[in-house]
């Protein structure tokens, strides 16, 4: 452990920055890994584990510090609950820390954020469970709701609307693969290297690869140190990005010559990707097509330019437009449109385990609203016998198939043509949905 930095205080001062501040969790843990780089892989990869973790868990934790705890968690003050919570996910998920050295640090953690009259309460909880983790309780399965909380921190709004349209069996396996790690998936850039060159020279690093199950263009990363140490991702020759969003651009098929527009493009993978597969179909012609890759705000147009400038991809403009005001510019110009619009986000809580934390079920709604809200305008960018990809990163009926069943009810003109709701799995896939709607020919 490096002496100058404390990694369980740095861990504290990220997790009140998400649950105190509403900071998100990938922001806040990419700058503080970036802050902390000259650290030890290994310090690096603990801060990073149990932020993720604590967040993640966090519902089965408090679950468990209740039954030991005579002052419940929501009545704690806020460092002391995040000590306890942090120090226990390493007691039950970290073979690696000692519990003992788990509670020591964590009781030392109280008393030099000011709460030295505590440090023997923190003590006693942490203790406790230690003395008594086989006695540890979780409810029945014949309590699915209750269980899904305890078992797999799946809030009960959640389950009740998986199971709307799932069944317990369903619903119990995205727990699961929520809770699973994994490694980074990544897509090669074909048009530079084959996945083949690709592999070899990251195995002379040291990384660990493996193979997609049925996609040749798809690897997955282990065991290395940081992505920006990584040359061949400096050089643009892989983009991170999940094999279920991979699915927009290979349902869209973009053909040579063609116009293609990504209404909420940032960070720019699937308008890469679709320029990459565009590039592709003109090599044996002289048509030349474009992607226009559009978002709301210069933040998210220095990521779509940032992404575009490492993968070399010069057949994309990035613009800053508002999805939700008609371009008349762009009016029946799209030989396709991507829609992959703002969601709930339920299909990535392995990735970004905050985003339940500000989600609701009314929530959910009001981005059902704005969704169909963008849709009725950036159809209108489809030329006749064009194609719309309507997409999210989230499972439920209410934003995916239900918007769908609405927009084909008010633009009659549209057919669908695909459709499908990609669950999380393996730890290796998250959760998807995408509709590829066409628009007849007049």
């Amino acid at each position: 452990m490096t002496n100058s930095v404390n990694t369980r205080e740095v861990i504290l001062d990220c997790l009140l920055a998400v649950t105190k501040e509403q900071a998100f969790l990938h922001v806040v843990m990419r700058d503080v890994l970036a802050k902390y780089a000259y650290l030890d892989k290994r310090d690096r990869s603990f801060i990073s584990r149990v932020c993720h973790g604590t967040m993640e868990r966090m519902p089965e934790l408090d679950g468990i510090i209740n039954q030991f705890s005579k002052v419940s968690v929501r009545k704690m003050k806020p460092v002391i609950r995040l000590i306890l919570r942090s120090a226990l996910y390493q007691m039950l998920y970290m073979d690696s820390v000692p519990n003992s050295a788990a509670v020591n640090e964590a009781v030392k953690l109280a008393s030099k954020r000011g709460f030295s009259g505590l440090k023997g309460f923190v003590n006693g909880v942490l203790r406790n469970i230690d003395r008594n983790l086989a006695t540890i309780s979780y409810p029945s399965r014949d309590h699915f709701i209750d269980y899904m909380e305890m078992r797999y921190s799946i809030f009960p709004w959640m389950t009740k609307l998986w199971l709307t349209s799932m069944s317990e069996e369903q619903v119990e396996a995205i727990g699961e693969a929520f809770l699973k790690e994994g490694p980074t998936c990544v897509r090669v850039m074909t048009d530079r290297i084959t996945p083949q060159a690709l592999m070899k020279q990251l195995v002379e690093q040291g990384i660990t690869v493996a193979t997609h199950e049925t996609r040749e263009d798809v690897l997955y990363l282990s065991s290395y140190d940081s992505l920006g140490a990584i040359k061949q991702f400096r050089d643009g020759l892989f983009y991170v990005q999940d094999p279920s969003s991979m699915e927009v651009a290979t349902v869209i098929k973009p053909k040579a010559g063609e116009i293609g527009v990504d209404v909420c493009a940032a960070p720019g993978g699937k308008s890469i990707h679709a320029a990459m597969l565009l590039k592709e179909q003109e090599q044996q012609t002289d048509k030349k097509g474009r992607i226009y890759a559009r978002d709301l705000t210069p933040m998210k147009l220095a990521l779509i330019e940032e992404n575009i400038a490492r993968t070399g991809m010069d057949n994309i403009t990035a613009e800053i437009k508002d999805a939700r005001v008609l371009d008349e510019a762009m009016v029946e110009k799209a030989d396709f449109v991507i829609a992959d619009l703002p969601c709930s986000g339920l299909g990535v809580l392995r990735k970004k385990p905050d985003i339940k934390y500000r989600t609701s079920l009314d929530n959910v709604r009001e981005l059902a609203q704005l969704q169909q809200e963008i849709l009725a305008v950036v159809c209108q960018y489809v030329k006749p016998g064009g194609r719309l990809l309507y997409s999210t990163c989230t499972i439920n009926r209410i934003e995916n198939e239900e918007n769908v069943e609405t927009f084909l009810k008010e633009h009659s003109e549209f057919t669908r043509k695909a459709q499908q709701q990609l669950l999380p799995k393996d730890g290796k896939q998250d959760g998807f949905f995408y509709c590829l709607l066409e628009k007849g020919a007049k």
